[in-house]
């Protein structure tokens, strides 16, 4: 059996028998394989070292929570944290439309043009709907093959695939200046 200490935030996993493994174990053994490369993908999606760190962290709670119908956990951890970078902006561009509300006293039409010389990947991708935007994240950003965002989202390979062609084809334009 393992069993898992936690002190001064960092879990020190010690062996007691040679028993099952537990859970937490487990899960510890994926935390040490994946959460780095997990918060620094997080990290360049919302561009806050800080908040990247806590999604990633949450991110293996969840998992810890879910971990016995878990097959694939590189896959999930994945999608967990996507759907809360998700949740992110969203409540951002909501504060964002509500800051513009309040505090703008430029014309709407001074506002496009600054947006359009101002545009990004991650504005592009943000725009996508939200049926493309996570399979985009997941294989664009987190180097997902198909058939895992397939299983994490629980789709098709094929819808997959068509949402990667849609998504492709909304980004083209948007991002055809953009260097």
């Amino acid at each position: 059996m393992t069993t898992i200490d936690w002190m001064q935030g960092a879990p020190l996993v010690s062996r007691v028998n040679s028993g099952p493994v537990s859970a937490e174990a487990e899960v510890h053994a994926v935390y040490a394989a994946e959460y780095a490369q997990l918060a620094g993908w997080a990290a360049r999606l919302v561009g806050d070292p800080d908040l990247a760190h806590d999604l990633a962290t949450e991110a293996f709670v969840r998992l810890l929570r879910h971990w016995p119908k878990v097959t694939g956990p590189r896959a999930w951890l994945y999608t967990c944290v996507g759907n809360q970078v998700k949740d992110h902006w969203r409540k951002r561009e909501r504060e964002s439309r509500a800051y513009r509300r309040f505090a703008s006293s430029t014309p709407p039409e001074a506002q496009v043009a600054e947006h359009a010389t101002t545009l990004s990947v991650q504005d592009a991708v943000q725009s996508l709907p939200d049926r493309l935007r996570l399979p985009v994240l997941l294989h664009y950003f987190a180097d997902l093959s198909v058939a895992q965002v397939a299983t994490s989202l629980g789709l098709s390979d094929g819808a997959v695939k068509r949402y990667l062609f849609d998504a492709r084809a909304l980004l083209a334009p948007r991002l055809e200046d953009v260097r």
